[in-house]
């Protein structure tokens, strides 16, 4: 509402610079308790240069302001970027607050940035409106300036190239048949790398609990380094349940994955609460979001939780499958 009654006022006082109409406007050329003051880098520009314009107002605390709008009206000049107020209590105790306009215009001529008024209420409730200095620019052609006119010539007419789009189909074989050499190359040294490694014959979970406690050891959460967090703790689930329930985890992608984990026995308890984990842990790694504070801590115990369930879970199956191996060698005896 602010806002919009600024550019109320705006429309009333910029007729009265132009044509010097009255207008009924209770405005007053200084008051008690608060200043306002403007500024350029340059008062000469050439024609699309930039103008930094700058309008600050110091008021006591005592006195309420309405800060100019974005969009403000300048005049014969664009407004090509605002920035944002920006308020600082001096020593003395009153407010400062400085707003910034980048200028331009397309056109010669001796110009004025139009007096911004400026909405505040007194102590007393009294609304009043302090104007701005103009503040006069010259805009200057280079061409006028310039004695040699000999550059300047017609327009020539468009040149018409004959299409021929062999090379580009040659391009983009070769383009293709590069990314495939290069995707099986990657895959080749993979498989590689994952036949070299030494065969751990530890249990999943017993894997799994380890790197969770090596992950705990690092200062990833308390330097904010949510996004390897995310990364090394999603890693250790995928690659975790991979071994378990034997499927390429670290290969797919999170909606792959979880259409996979839909078909596989993981446990009830775990399955909706793992596509959830999963998802937020994608906006991290990949979004940029950063999480709440006590969100890494709570999703670090979600991941160990995991690891527990499925472990309760294959423990339970070997339990079940005890029995009935000694049954059937009872039967061979």
């Amino acid at each position: 509402m602010k806002s919009l009654k600024f550019l109320w006022v705006m429309a009333i006082f910029l007729p009265i610079v132009g044509n010097a109409q009255s207008v009924s406007v209770d405005t007053v050329k200084s008051a008690p308790g608060i200043t306002v003051e403007t500024a350029v880098d340059k008062s000469e520009i050439y024609i699309g240069d930039l103008i930094n314009y700058r309008l600050t107002v110091i008021h006591d605390s005592n006195i309420v302001l309405t800060p100019p709008p974005i969009g403000a009206n300048l005049g014969a000049f664009d407004v090509k970027d605002y920035q944002a107020d920006e308020e600082v209590r001096l020593p003395n105790g009153q407010i400062k607050l400085e707003s910034r306009f980048l200028l331009t215009t397309f056109t010669t001529g001796d110009y004025v940035i139009p007096p911004i008024p400026v909405e505040f209420m007194l102590p007393d409730s009294s609304v009043k409106y302090l104007i701005s200095e103009p503040t006069p620019i010259r805009v200057k052609s280079l061409l006028a300036e310039s004695a040699d006119t000999s550059d300047i010539r017609d327009i020539k007419g468009p040149i018409e190239f004959k299409e021929d789009l062999t090379m580009y189909y040659i391009l983009g074989g070769v383009l293709l048949l590069l990314l495939a050499g290069g995707y099986i190359y990657w895959r080749i040294r993979r498989r590689r790398a994952g036949l070299a490694a030494p065969l751990d014959t530890r249990k999943p979970w017993e894997i799994a609990f380890e790197q969770l406690a090596l992950l705990e050891s690092k200062k990833y959460l308390t330097e904010q380094k949510f996004k390897i967090f995310y990364i090394e703790l999603t890693d250790i689930i995928r690659a975790f349940l991979g071994r378990v329930y034997q499927i390429p985890a670290l290969d797919m992608t999170t909606e792959e994955f979880l259409v996979v984990a839909e078909k596989t026995e993981f446990p009830v308890e775990i399955k909706e609460r793992l596509g959830i984990f999963l998802k937020f842990a994608d906006l991290v790694k990949f979004a940029k979001l950063i999480p709440e504070p006590e969100r890494p801590a709570a999703d670090f115990e979600e991941a160990r939780f995991f690891v527990e369930q499925v472990r309760l879970s294959e423990i339970s199956k070997m339990a079940l499958a005890a029995p009935t191996a000694a049954v059937g060698e009872s039967a061979n005896v």
